[in-house]
């Protein structure tokens, strides 16, 4: 299988915003401390880990809202670690990402349709009003639903919307970023399928981040967990739950409450 991602060596140093000095620039700590993996076309990875294990810092890598210290990211064969914006637009098209809170990363001033064309046009497309419906379309949403507002939406119904303006630009791939996190249970279900669906109906390549592996489970082929910015598992996800290597694993499983069995995908 042809790797979509390669990693190599990913080293990433943010700077320290708790310290303050009176001269000088703030310390830097480092996030990441030299990540190597791939992710293959078609996969769906999960990327797991608590808070402060640099998933999330390693996910805007990846789609390069944030550029590495040092290292390589080469997607889809091109070498995409420092590329200038310039060079990178033309990319940004085929990775998209799907943010934790849609009514922050929506426009609370923008209808629905507008959300999801926005995107196209910044990118040149064509065909906007179709693309657009069959995004709706893709997500399960009527097509009326193009004139409401981010507040007239339900939590889940919001995040929807959140995956049509992904996917309406046809990418090869979407990194998920606790898309899940704030939802209830049942618009939990709801989105974890319509996700296996995409995957499968679009051919999408997926990498999903999240601190709940019980999501993982449900969904990912493949987990990398990461903690204190280091990778300490990246194994088929049925062999982690198996039989987990790392100590921080077995904390992470033995954290996963019960599962209920009026859950869908439990």
């Amino acid at each position: 299988m042809t790797d979509l991602y390669a990693v190599h060596d990913l080293r990433l140093s943010l700077a320290d915003m708790t310290s303050k000095p009176l001269f000088g620039a703030a310390p830097r700590i480092e996030i990441l401390k030299g990540l190597s993996f791939t992710i293959p076309k078609g996969a769906v990875v999960g990327i797991v880990g608590g808070s402060g294990s640099g998933k999330s810092t390693l996910g805007r890598a990846l789609v390069r809202l944030l550029e590495p210290s040092s290292g390589a990211i080469r997607f889809d064969g091109t070498d995409i670690t420092h590329l200038a914006e310039a060079q990178l637009r033309p990319l940004r098209r085929r990775f998209q990402m799907i943010f934790q809170d849609p009514m922050s990363s929506l426009n609370p001033r923008h209808r629905v349709g507008t959300i999801i064309a926005e995107p196209l046009r910044l990118h040149g497309m064509s065909d906007i009003r179709d693309r657009t419906a069959r995004a709706l379309d893709h997500v399960g949403l009527p097509q009326h639903f193009a004139t409401r507002f981010p507040h007239e939406l339900s939590g889940g119904q919001r995040q929807r919307v959140g995956i049509a303006r992904a996917i309406a630009l046809e990418p090869d791939f979407i990194l998920a970023d606790e898309i899940v996190s704030g939802l209830d249970v049942s618009s939990q279900a709801q989105v974890l399928n319509l996700l296996e669906r995409l995957v499968a109906d679009l051919g999408l390549t997926l990498a999903f981040i999240s601190h709940d592996l019980s999501v993982i489970r449900r969904l990912c082929q493949r987990t990398i967990v990461l903690y204190q910015g280091q990778i300490v598992e990246d194994r088929a996800t049925a062999d982690l739950f198996a039989n987990p290597q790392a100590a921080y694993s077995r904390d992470l499983l033995d954290a996963i409450p019960l599962p209920d069995p009026a859950q869908p995908w439990a």
